[in-house]
């Protein structure tokens, strides 16, 4: 069995690839051999471009399917859906987003919706996951002992991106009962960023206060740093979405299927000081 890992040099697939570990059954799927992670076959290919995808695929029997966050998704998520047809995929695991649906209150949520009604409409086995909110969108959140975040006073059930890797490898290593699921993952608790700041005293030893910010403000913060406009806009749609409470809640199915609890924002905390507070 072959498992296809796509945006291998991404924050997700990377964890990904790690709760598989470097086997001989890994291909990764990469624009630039150079960046290819080490200890596994690459093949060099874009979802962007379908032309570039029949080598990639050939010989794959399951593909974790992400694609990056933007107004393109759909499209590269067609093509990664065409090409795992018409080279005999048996099964493809795609990462959605938290809420996707035709009615979700982002515009990232609505296109996913639509690539996950085709990846079930395909005639593959399919597998859909859609995570919360990740505890690592908050690495450089503090400054000295304030944590800044846009998501106002909203609880969110967040997840640490190495259980959606450990999740991922589970359903990849065994799709067959996973096929027509979709699964939303969350952490153990919906937390307030009050909360995570109680848990990061704990970790640094000294008191640490919450500084909400804006959704507009963190939209221009990114702005500024270069980030896209479409990427900060649909941003600001999820913090303005999390600040009235759609993120809050948990589900079981982390734990249904990896078959432990989820790790809870403490231990990622401690785990990950230094890239909280650099």
């Amino acid at each position: 069995m072959t498992i296809l890992i796509t945006g291998a040099t991404g924050t997700v697939s990377s964890a990904v690839l790690t709760s598989l570990g470097r086997t001989d059954d890994v291909r990764v799927l990469v624009r630039d051999a150079s960046r290819a992670p080490e200890g596994v076959e690459v093949a060099v290919g874009d979802l962007d471009d379908p032309s570039s995808l029949d080598t990639a695929f050939k010989g794959v029997d399951t593909v974790w399917l992400l694609t990056a966050m933007g107004p393109q998704a759909p499209h590269a998520g067609m093509n990664a859906v065409w090409a795992a047809r018409q080279a005999g995929v048996r099964h493809v695991v795609r990462m959605s987003a938290i809420g996707a649906a035709h009615d979700a209150p982002t515009r990232n949520g609505r296109l996913h919706a639509m690539s996950d009604a085709e990846l079930a409409a395909s005639g593959l086995g399919w597998t859909v996951i859609r995570p919360a909110f990740f505890m690592q969108n908050l690495f450089g959140s503090v400054a000295g002992a304030t944590l800044y975040g846009g998501l106002g006073e909203g609880r969110v059930g967040m997840i640490d991106v190495r259980d959606i890797g450990d999740f991922a490898a589970a359903v990849l290593r065994d799709p067959s009962p996973h096929h027509g699921r979709t699964y939303t993952i969350t952490g153990p608790a919906a937390l307030s960023l009050r909360d995570a700041a109680a848990d990061l005293a704990t970790v640094y030893g000294e008191p640490v206060t919450y500084q909400p910010l804006s959704p507009d403000d963190v939209r221009g913060a990114m702005l500024e740093s270069g980030a896209p406009e479409w990427i900060a806009s649909v941003t600001k749609e999820y913090l303005v979405a999390y600040a009235a409470g759609w993120g809050d809640f948990t589900t079981p199915d982390f734990a249904e299927v990896a078959g432990r609890p989820a790790r809870p924002f403490a231990e990622f905390a401690r785990d990950h000081a230094g890239l909280l507070r650099p």
